[in-house]
């Protein structure tokens, strides 16, 4: 629908521009990016029951995976959002973009003094403005299979060059011991399907200096990945599947659900990943056999991707006040530690609220290297317009560098930054 929906969205049930009439005893209805039935909807619903029980105020949930985007849409085109959407915060720009979501007045929002400040810049958009409550955090960090580590004898790696070294034992040393060459190095992710390939990436090209758009002193962007950084990033990355052979086969082809697989079912001993797959890994595997450790250091530093999840302010609600209260909750002490509860049912991943010690809910140290990695380290991609249409020409290339190692990785990298500059042309973000 895209900016269709901006220009009849804008009064959503307020007439010539201005916002609906009030009503504040009007229930929210919230939409949850996640699985119908799923851990993830039983988080939200618990949030919402708290919210409920601390203010009165009725909350409907409703989770929606498939075709989130496109009903979300036919939604904003009947002028009838629901006032609630908890997404990802990457989809700030086009939600943005399409009109539905209303600029966020952080003064109404009692507590958002106390969001981190990486946290924060992240809801803003481009033009400065913020549209987003961020609720959760998420870092990456590397699992290693300490098993296989102990057999190879090397130690945990603390930059890249030790990264290669121990992901080549575990691809030719027979970590597992079962007299066949079946084992792998990395896990990689490395298909274009939503973007994956570049996604993994950024936690390495970031480290290594390079970068896949640069801003300008202007405020404008300039195509990046022809940089000496982002060249020497690149290949290095696509070295570990052509050179040094350490990624699992058909890695490019693979998005998320398979590689998780192959680091469970033994067949990769390392992996880049979130906190969130904890939980599985350790009854699937057993948390005795791996090991979370800090990202070596890149020839830059330790920069790692940062992601989260925004309560977002949808345009046109019949109830500004209590969406208001909802975010506040939302980010409060109380609602951050009843977001992180639980085994599976958890929706957040690392607290936003600098007053909440994770070790507070979650004692296990892995869970606070991860917020470490977040406060220190963490970067999240830049709040452009369409951050989704840079992720998805990044990936189609370093897809294709990874499945083809016949290709020139600086001619294909020159063909990216022409993409680049005209996705970013279009976006009117594009410096001259």
């Amino acid at each position: 629908m895209g900016l269709g929906v901006a220009l009849t969205v804008a009064g959503c049930g307020g007439g010539g521009g201005g916002k609906a009439a009030q009503d504040p005893s009007a229930p929210l209805e919230l939409w949850a990016r996640t699985t119908p039935g799923g851990d993830g909807e039983k988080g939200m619903k618990k949030l919402a029951a708290a919210f409920e029980a601390a203010t009165g105020q009725k909350v409907e949930v409703t989770a929606i995976f498939d075709d989130f985007e496109t009903k979300l849409s036919q939604r904003a085109a009947q002028k009838d959002l629901p006032d609630i959407v908890m997404n990802d915060s990457s989809q700030l720009g086009t939600m943005v973009g399409q009109g539905i979501v209303r600029e966020v007045d952080l003064s109404a929002i009692k507590g958002s003094d106390q969001l981190l400040a990486p946290a924060i810049e992240a809801a803003r958009a481009a033009d400065g403005k913020t549209y987003g409550v961020p609720y959760s955090a998420q870092a990456s960090a590397l699992l290693i299979r300490k098993d296989w580590r102990a057999k190879t004898g090397l130690p945990v790696p603390a930059n890249w060059d030790q990264l290669v070294a121990l992901a080549k034992a575990f691809t030719t040393q027979d970590p597992d011991g079962n007299g066949k060459a079946d084992t792998y190095g990395m896990a990689v992710p490395g298909s274009t399907k939503r973007g994956y390939a570049s996604w993994y990436f950024s936690n390495f090209l970031w480290a290594g200096g390079g970068d896949f758009i640069a801003k300008q002193p202007d405020g404008k962007y300039k195509p990046a990945m022809t940089t000496p950084e982002s060249i020497a990033a690149t290949t290095w990355f696509r070295d570990l599947a052509c050179t040094s052979k350490v990624i699992q086969p058909g890695a490019a082809t693979m998005d998320t659900p398979p590689t998780n697989e192959t680091f469970e079912a033994g067949k990769t001993g390392m992996y880049v990943v979130g906190p969130y797959l904890m939980p599985r890994f350790d009854s699937s595997l057993g948390k005795d056999k791996y090991e979370v450790v800090p990202m070596p250091k890149g020839p830059k530093d330790s920069t790692v991707l940062a992601e989260g999840g925004s309560v977002y302010l949808m345009a046109g609600s019949k109830n500004e006040a209590a969406q208001n209260a909802f975010a506040a909750y939302a980010i409060s002490a109380e609602g951050q530690k009843i977001g992180m509860e639980g085994e599976k049912a958890f929706i957040v991943q690392l607290p936003v609220n600098k007053s909440v010690d994770i070790t507070s809910v979650r004692p296990d140290p892995r869970w606070k290297l991860y917020a470490d990695a977040y406060r220190e380290h963490g970067r999240y991609a830049p709040s452009i317009p369409n951050w989704t249409v840079v992720r998805q020409s990044t990936a189609d290339t370093v897809n294709a560098l990874i499945a083809d190692c016949g290709l020139d990785t600086g001619a294909e990298l020159k063909k990216l930054d022409q993409k680049l500059g005209e996705a970013l042309g279009q976006q009117g973000i594009g410096a001259s």
